[in-house]
């Protein structure tokens, strides 16, 4: 089978591109054969990339950008032409909405190929994507189809002009492009995420959909913890969704251990201001072996997100290693985070639950922590590896293809 995986970056920018790359080389282990669809980049890995790709949005004039960011011509001129090139069985897209577009979709229709969409967010039923508006309140306003509300409350990171584009994006969608009749299958990452999206899509009872989380290669041997680790660890993006204002405070209340925040983004400095005292380093952007190693140290993983989290690859990457999770209870995460077994749980926002759930874990002695991390490692080994994944993926293609064929 020749599947054809797209993707609006071919760089790891995040753990959809993790699960893009995971995907395509447990296919090419099963002996599938693999195109990709992107686009161009420096940061680009050579694994894969092609001519066909397209430029990115923001490489063009601002005008022709936003244009492209609501319907890529470009894109899906440049996809045909692989199409014709490649003659792939089906497709299954990731990330796409904002970047090639949801232009890509008719192309795909126009030559028969059967599309599996994996939802690693929530743009298909919210503009912005979060759930969340621009002053961090939870909303789900936009599930009946009146995106307006993105644009009134600027969902987007607090800004009228960004937020204003993806209102105008998700509405040119409703009218013109519905995903839900352009798209065969569905991927959904977490059960928490299939019932939002059923909210807004009722007609998804009627589509082929799955419930599957995202899987990672398992780690090597001296990737795995062996003790109790010194410090606690955040990493991932530094944005206003990730609740680490409540994480800073939680931990400048708690001098005598050691949180290391590990990432970049839009929010470090006025987190870094926040900091009065010398337990909490900020370690920078790490990835590949060294923040394997730096995950393997630690002694818990701290997830404060504010937003509905889907499935979090940080959760799976640091429960692969056997390092338990200390999340917030929203969203996916008390899907894969179950207390007193993988790690603990606290209300999104609470210093006073976090703190709690940090003694919490301080108060175990050597025998029940490593109880907890064998736990971790267990259930890694039963949710989140590609022999958990591979036979849910290549059953719902083979459904998408038969179907497909009794159409013709």
């Amino acid at each position: 089978m020749k599947i054809l995986l797209i993707n609006n970056f071919h760089y790891i920018k995040g753990g959809s591109e993790a699960v893009y790359f995971n995907m395509a080389e447990m296919l090419v282990r099963a002996g599938h054969s693999v195109v990709f669809f992107s686009c161009t980049d420096p940061r680009n890995s050579s694994y894969g990339s092609n001519d066909y790709f397209v430029e990115p949005n923001n490489s063009v004039n601002h005008l022709l950008g936003a244009l492209r960011y609501i319907f890529n011509g470009k894109a899906r001129r440049s996809l045909e032409r692989l199409i014709k090139a490649e003659r792939p069985d089906i497709a299954h897209i990731h990330l796409f909405w904002g970047g090639l577009s949801s232009s890509i979709l008719g192309v795909l229709k126009k030559h028969n190929i059967p599309v599996v969409h994996t939802a690693h967010d929530y743009r298909m039923v919210c503009p912005a994507y979060t759930f969340r508006r621009g002053d961090g309140t939870v909303c789900e306003k936009c599930l009946g189809g009146n995106y307006i509300h993105c644009l009134t409350h600027r969902c987007s990171k607090g800004k009228f002009a960004h937020s204003a584009l993806m209102t105008f994006e998700a509405f040119f969608r409703k009218w013109f492009i519905r995903p839900i009749d352009a798209i065969d299958g569905f991927v959904f990452v977490s059960q928490f995420s299939y019932e939002q999206h059923l909210k807004a899509m009722p007609a998804l009872k009627d589509k082929h959909c799955i419930v599957a989380h995202n899987a990672i290669a398992p780690p090597s041997q001296d990737e795995i913890s062996t003790a109790m680790g010194s410090y606690y660890l955040y990493f991932g993006r530094l944005s206003h969704e990730k609740g680490l204002e409540t994480l800073i405070n939680a931990f400048s209340n708690l001098p005598h251990l050691k949180l290391k925040i590990v990432g970049e983004g839009d929010m470090e400095q006025k987190l870094r201001a926040m900091v009065t005292t010398d337990n909490i380093e900020f370690c920078g952007y790490q990835s590949g072996g060294n923040l394997r190693q730096t995950i393997k140290n630690c002694k818990a993983i701290v997830v404060p997100s504010e937003w509905y989290e889907n499935n979090p690859m940080t959760i799976i990457e640091a429960q692969s290693a056997g390092i338990p999770t200390i999340g917030a209870r929203i969203g996916g995460i008390p899907e894969i985070v179950e207390p007193n077994k993988t790690g603990y749980l606290f209300t999104p926002k609470s210093v006073e639950e976090l703190i709690l759930a940090i003694q919490t874990m301080e108060s175990l002695d050597s025998v029940q922590y490593n109880t907890l991390s064998q736990e971790c490692q267990h259930r890694a080994a039963e949710m989140f590896s590609s022999d958990a994944l591979y036979p849910k993926i290549i059953n719902l293609y083979n459904t998408l293809l038969c179907h497909s064929s009794n159409k013709e």
